[in-house]
């Protein structure tokens, strides 16, 4: 760990660092090709790991995609005058001073991420084990959230809907039919579910335990610092067939045939809620609106993640001010951010710096960022927080 470079990221970033880009390939998806990567880099790491599907934003914890993944997959990076040092470190040297008391106590760490997931077609219906099951395992469990921002959704991909758990009228006998199918022939489980089709400028919650196969969409996800899931369903169009491991890896070796506990990894009540939409889909909420800014909740209503989406006006400068600790990306404009330049680029290099991921510290986020933007058009950003950002309920 190097003290010195990350005492020097931290103090002339006057409490704000500057991250790289953390770009994540999954064997068994298409990319839908919307992170703004060069064309020719989708595949850059290789044909066997798969397509660049996914950009990760401060992330502590290493990425699952494969036995050919490096160490370091999927774990952040602080830039700081041409060197790098992982964001991980960063926060366990720099502690309270950078998460804020209240997460260093708790956590001893920040728990939390997010991530553009950029799918071509739609994911496999599939569900992150509740805390109880997921602990089983030595694993931790995978509340999650969606933002459809138009910046990034140009094109809205093969399949811009989302499956949420099950119609209410399918039985448990059905779904251990289909799963009992899982290595003879396409299961297609999303049959006995249901879709919303996507809307830009919207959100979801998705509780641990719920299925879901999300959309196609690219699509921001503030999450908890976690990959375990179980995928139950071994085929969708536009990806690669999942083997049964991918079913039962997250469940104990005794267990590993036994339909029925599989079964059990999922919330009953949640899957056949009625009222689905109305319980867990999220309209923006106004946080603040001046002539110069609009600042919006996107994630919240839920106990572990919140998120925003902050709007400024061309030419303006603002205080920004927050209550916790937040990672943030830059999707359009250019301008500064705090003691940091800022672009939101149009292309990527694999490999290449840029100026649009920061980690803002507790104290800078309460005493306020200046930003501006020096673009001609509204300079737009996405912030993610822990569960102690004051995000407001869900209001259903």
């Amino acid at each position: 760990m190097n003290h010195a470079l990350i005492d020097q990221a931290f103090r002339q970033g006057e409490g704000v660092l500057l991250l790289c880009p953390n770009w994540i390939p999954r064997p068994l998806l298409a990319a839908g090709r919307r992170l703004r990567l060069a064309p020719e880099d989708y595949s850059k790491l290789g044909l066997k790991r798969g397509q660049i599907c996914e950009r990760w934003f401060s992330a502590t914890a290493r990425a699952e995609t494969g036995p050919d993944a490096p160490e370091d997959e999927g774990l952040s990076y602080v830039y700081v005058d041409g060197e790098r040092v992982l964001f991980r470190d960063c926060v366990e040297y720099l502690g309270a001073a950078l998460v804020g008391p209240e997460l260093w106590e708790r956590y001893h760490g920040f728990p939390m991420f997010s991530k553009f997931y950029d799918y071509k077609p739609e994911s496999f219906h599939h569900l992150h084990p509740k805390e109880e099951d997921a602990a089983k395992v030595g694993a931790k469990s995978k509340p999650e959230a969606y933002y459809f921002p138009m910046e990034m959704n140009l094109s809205l991909g093969d399949a811009p809907v989302t499956y949420f758990g099950f119609d209410p009228s399918v039985t448990k006998e059905e779904i251990l039919e289909r799963l009992s199918l899982y290595e003879l022939r396409e299961n297609k489980l999303t049959e006995l579910s249901r879709a919303f089709r996507l809307e830009l400028g919207t959100g979801w919650y998705t509780a641990p335990g719920v299925l879901h196969a999300c959309g196609s969409l690219c699509t921001y996800e503030p999450q908890w610092m976690s990959e375990s899931c179980s995928l139950w369903e071994n085929y969708t169009p536009g990806s690669s067939v999942a083997p049964y491991e991918e079913l039962v890896a997250k469940v104990p070796e005794d267990k590993k045939r036994d339909m029925e506990y599989i079964y059990s990894l999922m919330d009953e009540d949640a899957n056949f809620d009625p009222e689905y939409r109305k319980h867990y889909f999220r309209r923006p909420v106004v946080e603040i609106e001046t002539d110069q800014y609009v600042q919006k909740w996107i994630t919240y209503g839920n106990p572990y993640i919140a998120a925003k989406e902050l709007r400024i006006k061309p030419g303006q400068t603002v205080v920004i001010k927050d209550r916790a600790a937040y990672g943030c990306i830059l999707i359009q404009g250019y301008g500064k951010f705090g003691a940091h330049k800022c672009e939101a680029p149009n292309v990527i290099r694999y490999g290449e710096q840029t100026y649009d991921e920061f980690f803002v510290s507790e104290a800078t986020a309460q005493k306020g960022i200046v930003i501006e933007n020096h673009s001609n058009q509204e300079l737009v950003m996405l912030k993610h927080f822990c569960h102690n950002a004051g995000a407001p309920d869900a209001g259903n």
